[in-house]
């Protein structure tokens, strides 16, 4: 049994028919899902669906760039939230200097202030890293993320990066894009990823794995990046999957 790490099935992109993209999951083995709200729209339809669905969980923290939005009381909120059984981690947050929506020294302010409230809580933090390597290493060192560790969600570093971030108890997973033919570095990262800090991901409706890639994205389809995992280790796909399961069952206090 696969699980997805990272999805947005709340999304608008599911509207149509979102029912049926959870059912294809689970006729592919998909046994868990955790799915992300990562602000004030997205939250309260994550925490929704993970209690429509047995399966499901859902993690609530703000987004990078949604961070200008972003009021104290919007804090209080996420931590009454994260007493929800179906609350398994706060996240995704971080660092997001591709798009640019929100000043760095702002969204610098929030991503610390949800990891004090991760330390605070006991609860591991979804990391959320575009363009912003450096920054967010320091700042994890800084505010002792290694404390409550996480995940570095759709990892796209270096395998120095990597070490970096396991180094301070952080898993590292891996979606769409490592399947992708010119993906020389995430394959050579996932590579020398230890079993026990491996995780696997869809990130739906987006990053959609080959051969999809260009269509919508469905959790239907972590089962690819499973197979091109399997093959990179060089194990068989359900020893991949059990592992990648274990793991997250572990990480996120998983039934």
């Amino acid at each position: 049994m696969i699980t997805d790490t990272h999805a947005h099935l709340n999304a608008p992109e599911f509207d149509e028919d979102r029912q049926e993209v959870i059912q294809r999951a689970v006729e592919n083995g998909i046994s868990r899902i955790v799915n992300v709200g990562f602000n004030r729209e997205t939250i309260p339809s994550s925490i929704a669906l993970a209690e429509q669905y047995d399966f499901i969980y859902s993690t609530v923290g703000w987004h990078p760039q949604d961070a200008k939005d972003m009021s104290p009381e919007d804090l209080e909120w996420i931590e009454q939230l994260c007493s929800h059984d179906k609350v398994v981690a706060i996240g995704e947050i971080g660092l997001d200097y591709y798009w640019d929506t929100s000043p760095k020294d702002v969204q610098d302010r929030v991503f610390r202030e949800q990891i004090r409230l991760a330390r605070k809580l006991g609860m591991p933090i979804v990391i959320h890293n575009r363009d912003a390597h450096q920054d967010i290493i320091r700042i994890l060192r800084e505010e002792k993320a290694a404390e409550v560790g996480g995940v570095m969600h759709c990892f796209s570093g270096s395998w120095e990066t990597a070490k970096l971030c396991l180094d301070m108890n952080f898993h590292i997973s891996f979606g769409g894009p490592v399947t992708f033919k010119n993906a020389k570095q995430p394959k050579e990262v996932l590579e020398k990823v230890p079993m026990d800090r491996l995780l696997i991901e869809t990130d739906a409706p987006y990053l959609t794995p080959h051969p999809y890639r260009g269509k919508r994205n469905e959790t239907a389809y972590v089962k690819l990046v499973a197979e091109t995992a399997a093959q990179i280790k060089g194990i068989s796909l359900e020893e991949l999957a059990h592992a990648t399961t274990k793991n997250a069952v572990r990480l996120f206090g998983l039934r």
